[in-house]
């Protein structure tokens, strides 16, 4: 079998292990956000007790709003939507409205920089990425190390710039910095973009065997609940895979237009759609199940 083909036990289990561990992230910041309040009826709760259908399901859509603005990642993609948004009113509005097109300047400007004091830290996710689950093949070792490097050079560099612009460092090395943070982020996307279209195929593999099957009445044939509950996952996963790949495209986009500027990508229009993208790709992708 070619190493990058998965049987449908291990694209399950991969699955699942995925669902479960973000299952049970929601819950505990489910339970922090309640139960730790100072006023809440909840404080005195265990994390078991948020296991009740009310609280578990996860039905409200503002105890999914709470639980996704408790995430890193999620007030991120709010703040960078913020940024976007003011970036396309600014540029809308710069020729007739100049005070709202200063104003909007000034929120793309602060949200970018707020961005940036987010992401304190996250260097280190890619570097635990590699050091707990470096992939399950030689191939996806390999992509995830340029992968992981590249977003570690991205958030690593991306701190000294942000220590540039607010005047802790020497704000003469915020271009080199930009620029260093750009394209390490660009050779990240790249190699993310590669293993996610990798496994969009060996999903796509997965299924046509399943259906095949299916179809020819294997002994014994996988019964007609189990098959629509594997093709679910099969495609759950494929929608989040193209969501990553669509949000990396419009990143690197982004990106470029650091590294080598040009009209098309420093075009406003252009960096206000991208990342608008990007952030709307990431609601989809951390918005609690």
């Amino acid at each position: 079998m070619n190493e990058l083909s998965f049987t449908m036990f291990e694209l399950d289990q991969l699955h699942e292990s995925r669902h479960e561990r973000k299952q049970h992230k929601e819950l505990m910041l489910l339970y922090a956000v309640f139960a730790l309040e100072p006023n809440s009826i909840y404080r005195n709760c265990s994390p078991c007790a948020l296991g009740s259908p009310h609280l578990a399901s996860m039905d409200d859509t503002v105890d999914k709003l709470v639980v996704f603005l408790a995430k890193r990642d999620g007030i991120d993609k709010l703040v960078k939507t913020f940024q976007y948004v003011s970036k396309l009113v600014h540029w809308h509005a710069e020729a007739v409205h100049p005070n709202i097109a200063q104003r909007a300047k000034q929120w793309e400007l602060a949200s970018g920089l707020s961005r940036k004091a987010f992401r304190t830290g996250r260097f280190l996710t890619g570097f635990n990425a590699l050091r707990r689950n470096p992939g399950a093949t030689h191939t996806f070792r390999l992509l995830a190390v340029f992968a992981n490097a590249g977003e570690m050079v991205y958030f690593f560099f991306d701190h000294l710039l942000w220590l540039a612009r607010v005047g802790v460092l020497d704000p003469g090395i915020a271009r080199r910095m930009s620029f260093i943070s750009a394209f390490g982020e660009s050779v990240g996307y790249v190699f993310f973009i590669i293993s996610d279209f990798i496994m969009i195929r060996n999903g796509l593999i997965a299924q046509k065997k399943l259906l095949q099957a299916q179809k020819s009445g294997a002994d014994p044939a996988p019964a007609d609940k189990e098959v629509k509950e594997k093709l679910r996952k099969i495609w759950g996963d494929r929608i989040m895979r193209l969501m990553a790949v669509a949000a990396n495209l419009a990143d690197l986009a982004i990106a470029l237009a650091d590294i080598e500027p040009n009209p098309l990508c420093n075009h406003a229009v252009t960096l206000g759609i991208s990342g608008l993208v990007s952030a709307w790709a990431g609601w989809y992708r951390n918005w609690p199940s």
